[in-house]
């Protein structure tokens, strides 16, 4: 039996982190094993897995776009997370089964595992964004007693996402374009309450329109968290923090679900003492 090894998979791929974090903990932990990247176009998508389902080295793959929905029919078991999520970000072999997880929820609720461990009188999560990447964050959210504002382009599709995700839930929707305005609207008291504003779109990115937001619209005490990963420090974070706001970038959640991924691969967990080297060699 030849080294085994994991891998992530998509098209585009090249600017994948994930080779970089799974390499740090594999050398952290002295674990003989690989991780690679792995350019898979759509049409190629098929018979990748049928390759992959009789390579004994393999330890699975991580799934991102565009296949983390198209590769759910050619899966034997989906987890029942990622089937309401409806997206798999990773893929295992189990007793001869391939089986589809979602870590991507269980990623963005890390850095939030302290607050979430205390008791609040209410809680309620701003999310802007209805893409992909929302749809791990809303069940999440919703998941932990959130009660959540989902901002869009649209709001018929933002209204659909939450009667999808939770539809016992009593949520709300909004335009993208009422966070971006000024408002007067007076927070009452937030003793005892634990707010959240998240960015789950691309704005703001590289190559991205910029996000429109006014931080009259976030509640006294709220962390502040963005996904985007490129720039790491956005205008919305770096203005969050200078409000005096708690921010969350997003190497958070990248590490943080590659850290549940890791350890169904190589079924031990991610050495995580020395996320700050990690940090260091990902913004090198």
């Amino acid at each position: 039996m030849n080294q085994p090894y994991a891998e992530v998979i998509g098209d585009p791929i090249a600017q994948s982190k994930s080779p970089t974090i799974h390499r740090f903990w594999l050398e952290k932990s002295g674990i003989d094993a690989d991780y690679r990247h792995c350019h898979v176009t759509a049409e190629g998508l098929a018979e990748y897995i049928a390759q992959r389902r009789a390579d004994p080295d393999w330890r699975g793959c991580n799934v991102t776009m565009p296949h983390k929905q198209a590769i759910i029919p050619l899966l034997d078991r989906i987890d029942p997370l990622a089937a309401r999520i409806g997206a798999v970000n990773t893929v295992v072999p189990e007793d001869g089964a391939l089986v589809g997880y979602n870590t991507d929820a269980a990623g963005f609720l890390e850095p939030l595992q302290d607050d979430l461990a205390g008791q609040h009188l209410f809680r309620m999560a701003r999310i802007i964004g209805t893409g992909g990447a929302a749809r791990a964050i809303i069940a999440a959210l919703a998941d932990t007693g959130h009660v959540l504002v989902v901002a869009g382009r649209n709001v018929d599709k933002a209204r659909a996402l939450l009667d999808e995700l939770d539809p016992e839930g009593e949520h709300h929707v909004a335009l993208l374009a009422h966070f971006g305005s000024e408002t007067d609207f007076a927070f009452d008291d937030r003793k005892g309450c634990f707010d959240v504003v998240v960015n789950a779109s691309a704005l703001g990115m590289v190559g991205q329109p910029p996000l429109a937001f006014d931080f009259s619209h976030v509640p006294p005490g709220s962390v502040c968290y963005d996904i985007v990963t490129a720039p790491l420090e956005t205008p919305f974070l770096k203005e969050a923090r200078a409000r005096g706001f708690r921010t969350v970038d997003g190497l958070s959640m990248l590490i943080g679900q590659a850290a549940a991924a890791f350890e169904k691969f190589f079924a031990a967990p991610a050495p995580r003492d020395d996320d700050a080297a990690l940090r260091a060699r990902l913004t090198a």
